[in-house]
């Protein structure tokens, strides 16, 4: 039996589609950070139910071999 492996992509920035606040993945932190754009927080509202930018077009699973069993341009 042939036991496949593929690493896990994550997202390393989002954006909330509503206010425009951008935030950066922090390796040392483990956790989201606000962005700096032209030298300044991108906070966005404070008072936003954010929403990310982060969908189902985003594939979390690399073809590394070339033999995947996923078929990401498949439609449903």
């Amino acid at each position: 039996m042939r036991v496949m492996t593929s690493p896990i992509d994550t997202p390393d920035e989002r954006v909330c589609e509503r206010c425009g606040r951008i935030e950066h993945w922090n390796d040392d932190e483990i956790a989201w950070s606000v962005a700096e754009q032209d030298g300044d927080p991108a906070v966005g509202s404070v008072y936003c139910i954010h929403e990310w930018d982060i969908n189902g077009a985003f594939v979390p699973v690399s073809d590394v071999d070339g033999d995947a069993d996923v078929d990401v341009d498949a439609r449903a």
